[in-house]
């Protein structure tokens, strides 16, 4: 089966290709158009396609739209609510018809996206459904419980389930209104930052809080022991007054914000705790993998492995709306009796050859050098962090996802606690940003614990060890913990902390320094997409006050760029 996948109904439009149960590629549509997430999560967008990531998955993989067997859309619009269950419900968005019938229509669209498309062959995929494929499909094992929540799908926020080979049977599910990511989003909203977008802002400010609020909050939202929950929007303004977007935009942090913030993060924790143990206690299974938005959530995956019985807890790094389209299309291509392989990596997106990327640089007529092997572009670059430079690397496939994770990265120094400010500058982003390690997969226990081991895809967090905290401040967060990745040197698709590379330039570093962690943060500016194509990473450079530009084997000097 050759199945594309594709998300468009709310936001983090993406495209996803599956073949024979093989992930081929998967790339969000904000890489190629440069808008933030795609799109608004409103109604009146949810007719647009990820065109541009749906092209390309297919140009990947040398197929035309009239080889697909089936496009799965994630979404099933039989499902959603009518109008007048929406207002029972006591929805406020007049408008919301408009998804429904926009995805009614959304083989019509397909089609004259991608002309040869059989509109017979488009199969609607329920969301959490799709979610829930995502990373039950998608992860180490085709058998394992499942736990999916989100703002919203049709009906509901939520979906937890179990695989057996493959099969999904669903245990609970939550209906609309209540949702726990919907109050998050609210809340993200009254603190002044951008809902369905700068959740995670929220989650970095609780660091600075204290939950004093919990138990108030508790009255609007808590499980309700049969693996459902209740959450209703709070009035918010008993606990803070309401920001404004360009108070959240200044340099001060007001405690009150900081204690609420706390407080919401502490009770999602709980939540999903008391959700993951009641799932455990129907399937007994080793392993449980977690999909939605509320799964990017690491410090709440991370209570989940503390505090369950389970085993093990895998993350499908493009948890959000974007992975929709990667379970879609694992979805259809399983209930049609492809056996899938397990996703391997989030490295599923565009890449260039060495002489490709050669190229874009003389067509910029940017001086640059070629170190003969990757252990001398590591050596090279590993001088240049010593020295307390800032690097981008750009190199191999990009992620799929909203972590960098070596591929498309900002790379300093973690032994100088200058660098969090220097980097939150380079980026233009708030100051309580956390900034985050890669660490030698091998060296990783030796730094970090009290969190899972691999940690590949930067969907945890771990504390740093007390004797390394003053040896590594620009990735130590206020709470004494690191949102860490593993990176190995290992084989890419087999090893999910697989970066050869970056594998090699932090040995590099770690003889010069004795530290086997960079920094590591997302190579884009704030509101921006992060870096997709050469373009995109010579523009930042450009403009970014950044040291080095790696372009896969190539070395870009900014003293030689801009050199009288």
């Amino acid at each position: 089966m050759k199945v594309l996948g594709v998300n468009a109904i709310f936001h983090d439009s993406s495209a996803a290709l599956v073949v024979d149960g093989v992930v081929v590629a998967a790339a969000e549509e904000e890489r190629f158009s440069r808008r933030k997430h795609g799109k608004r999560p409103v109604p009146f967008s949810a007719w647009e396609l990820p065109e541009l990531a749906m092209r390309w998955c297919l140009e990947h993989a040398g197929l035309t739209p009239g080889d697909l067997d089936a496009v799965a859309y994630g979404y099933d619009p039989s499902m959603a609510l009518s109008e007048e269950e929406g207002h029972e419900r006591g929805l406020r968005d007049p408008w919301d018809h408009l998804r429904t019938t926009y995805a009614q229509r959304a083989a019509g669209f397909l089609a004259t996206a991608l002309p040869g498309v059989d509109r017979g062959k488009v199969v609607f995929v329920p969301h959490h459904v799709a979610h829930a494929a995502s990373s039950g499909l998608a992860g180490p094992s085709t058998t394992g419980s499942v736990l999916v929540l989100d703002g919203r799908g049709e009906r509901g926020s939520h979906l937890a389930g179990r695989y057996v080979d493959g099969k999904l049977e669903v245990l609970a599910t939550t209906e609309l209104p209540h949702s726990l990511g919907l109050v998050y989003e609210s809340l993200t909203d009254h603190l002044g930052f951008l809902r369905s977008s700068d959740e995670f802002k929220v989650m970095a400010m609780a660091s600075y809080g204290t939950p004093r609020h919990l138990e108030a909050l508790r009255e609007h939202v808590h499980a309700t022991g049969d693996g459902r929950f209740v959450a209703t929007e709070p009035d918010w303004t008993r606990f803070a007054p309401r920001r404004t977007p360009a108070e959240a935009a200044g340099a001060e942090l007001p405690q009150e914000h900081a204690d609420l913030a706390a407080s919401v993060q502490a009770l999602t924790e709980e939540v999903l705790v008391d959700l993951a143990v009641w799932l455990h206690a129907q399937t007994g299974d080793t392993l449980l993998t977690m999909a939605g938005g509320t799964a990017l959530n690491c410090l709440a995956n991370t209570k989940i492995w503390q505090r369950t019985p389970f085993e093990r807890v895998w993350v499908q790094p493009a948890a959000g709306d974007s992975g929709t389209a990667l379970g879609a299309a694992l979805q259809v291509a399983a209930e049609h009796g492809d056996a899938i392989r397990p996703m391997g990596t989030a490295a599923l997106g565009r890449e260039w050859s060495d002489e490709q990327l050669a190229d874009w640089l003389g067509a910029a007529k940017v001086p640059y050098t070629t170190p003969g092997s990757r252990e001398a572009l590591a050596e090279q670059v590993a001088d240049v962090l010593a020295a307390d430079g800032v690097v981008a690397w750009f190199d191999g496939r990009s992620e799929f996802g909203p972590r960098a994770l070596g591929r498309r990265s900002l790379i300093a120094h973690p032994g100088h606690a200058h660098n969090v400010e220097r980097m939150n500058d380079v980026k233009g982003r708030e100051q309580f940003r956390p900034i985050a390690p890669m660490v030698l997969a091998e060296r990783a226990t030796d730094v970090f614990e009290n969190g899972p081991f691999p940690s590949p895809y930067m969907l945890f967090v771990h504390d740093v060890k007390a004797e390394w905290r003053e040896r590594i401040p620009a990735v130590t967060h206020v709470d004494g913990t690191a949102r860490i990745q593993t990176v190995s040197n290992g084989t890419v698709g087999e090893d999910e902390s697989a970066n050869p590379g970056v594998h090699a330039l932090i040995t590099a570093f770690e003889k010069r320094t004795g530290l086997p962690v960079v920094v590591n943060t997302s190579l884009n500016t704030a509101g921006r997409p992060m870096v997709d194509d050469p373009r995109d990473a010579l523009e930042l450079f450009g403009s970014a006050p950044v040291d080095v530009l790696v372009l896969g084997p190539h070395l870009v000097r900014r003293q030689s760029l801009f050199a009288s």
